[in-house]
């Protein structure tokens, strides 16, 4: 598991720093793991992206005040799932998003969550798909409003430098360098300037 200072700290680096990295999630006797592969930074203070722009405090925004580490999965259209990992000192709203994953432990699992079928019967179309999304990474790795607020050290839900650290075999096609690309936010349109903001980071 990452320290908790990893996310006490910029969210823009914290966010860069994440892609490449591990999330495991663990239910019912499950462990499932996928390497993060895509992330976009919010941070309140300046961002009007953000949930908590200006300072901004309500029922679904207040576990961005949370301490760093925190989950923060909130729904988007009434029914897709976020998930956010809130960065920066407590009290300081800002969070990561966590936009893609590739899966790496229990693939026909996570399938069965995503498409009700094998990995292996996936269509070209579903592949392709597959975790590349908000929605989707929640869908796959069974991440609910349920785990909303979930402290930072939970072993329901955390993530780790390599797959060795919780337990799990390494993928050998995860070594070499990262090449890691930086762009724009997707569908904030409505943000004004901060729709410009590069903070978006991906494999």
């Amino acid at each position: 598991m990452l320290p908790q200072a990893f996310f006490n700290r910029d969210t823009v680096e914290a966010a860069r720093a994440l892609v490449g990295k591990y999330l495991v999630r663990r239910y019912g006797g499950v462990t499932l793991a996928a390497r993060i592969t895509e992330t976009e930074a919010y941070v309140g203070r300046t961002d009007k992206a953000c949930h908590a722009y200006g300072g901004r405090k309500t029922q679904r925004t207040q576990t961005l005040y949370a301490p760093p580490g925190t989950a923060y999965v909130y729904l988007i259209y009434g029914m897709h799932c976020c998930l956010n990992f809130v960065t920066e000192p407590e009290g300081e709203p800002a969070a990561v998003l966590i936009r893609g994953l590739a899966p790496r432990h229990n693939l026909d699992i996570i399938a069965e969550n995503r498409f009700h079928c094998k990995a292996g019967d996936m269509t070209a179309y579903q592949k392709e798909n597959f975790l590349n999304g908000p929605g989707k990474v929640c869908a796959g790795m069974n991440i609910d409003r349920s785990l909303n607020a979930l402290p930072y050290g939970s072993p329901e839900l955390f993530v780790c430098a390599n797959l060795e650290d919780a337990g799990l075999p390494p993928c050998p096609q995860d070594g070499g360098p990262l090449s890691i690309r930086t762009g724009k936010r997707i569908g904030i349109d409505y943000a004004q300037e901060a729709a410009d903001f590069p903070w978006r980071f991906y494999l």
